[in-house]
């Protein structure tokens, strides 16, 4: 039997093709889980799942759309009928762009909260029924820095992601009867192609770019552990709290951020 702390757990990465879903997946793989990386991106979720079972472990990769409700059901019907059901949830997927509240475009508004907030509503209604049947699990979203000090930038993403912090904190009330818990993870400043790369769903340019040492600067002054974080230090987050170490913590958004909020 696979040794760990996630030993004979079923883990859904939501999210799970990008860089700080996949560092969860190949994490929770190396504790024992078998992972569902989930991404709309198909081939790039099938490069992550590839690679944990190269190493032995269990992955499946699926298409995973999360503002798509049919998407969700076959995943989770995937993950009750080839694995037993779900016990873990890590939502990593997310969009941002990075413009002020005059430019930012009502389909913006709408891209940003379909992927950091009403994809994680329709994905918990979907998963919650299969951890039910499991005795419990571990519902565990993306927040931010912003989640607790949104700024002048980007207002979906400040109200998407304190958005994600009363969803929790409902779904930690309402599922608690079942053993199921909710938390979020809020990162600091992560070096990622997030913040780095210019793709649909995060544009960037040489103004917002941390490729720019200026920007890059400016976030890493912001930072008193002096560096940024990486997606392994979120990964253990997420790691702590899908296990039964943090079994008896719901409700709880845990900065990870270098003490950038102090």
């Amino acid at each position: 039997m696979t040794e760990g702390r996630l030993a004979g757990k079923v883990a859904l990465i939501a999210g799970g093709a990008g860089a700080m879903g996949s560092a969860q997946a190949r994490l929770f793989a190396s504790e024992g889980a078998t992972v569902i990386v989930g991404d709309m991106r198909v081939e790039a979720a099938q490069i992550v799942a590839d690679e944990i079972n190269g190493l032995g472990r269990t992955a499946l990769a699926v298409e995973l759309n999360v503002g798509v409700s049919s998407d969700w059901d076959a995943v989770v019907y995937a993950a009750d009928s080839d694995f037993g059901g779900l016990d873990i949830l890590g939502y990593s997927a997310g969009a941002n762009f990075r413009v002020d509240f005059e430019e930012q475009t009502n389909d913006m508004w709408q891209t940003v909260i379909g992927a950091n907030l009403t994809g994680a509503f329709i994905g918990t209604k979907a998963v919650v029924p299969s951890m039910r049947n499991q005795g419990g699990g571990s519902l565990i979203y993306m927040g931010s820095i912003g989640s607790i000090r949104p700024g002048a930038g980007s207002p979906a993403y400040g109200a998407s992601k304190m958005g994600i912090v009363g969803m929790a904190r409902s779904a930690a009330a309402s599922f608690a009867k079942d053993n199921i818990r909710a938390n979020v993870v809020c990162p600091g400043h992560v070096d990622t192609p997030f913040l780095r790369g210019n793709r649909s769903y995060s544009p960037n340019d040489w103004s917002t770019t941390i490729e720019n040492e200026e920007n890059y600067k400016q976030r890493l002054d912001g930072t008193p552990l002096a560096r940024l974080m990486v997606p392994d230090d979120i990964a253990s987050a997420y790691l702590f709290l899908a296990s039964d170490e943090s079994r008896m913590i719901t409700g709880v958004s845990l900065p990870v951020d270098g003490g950038a909020l102090l």
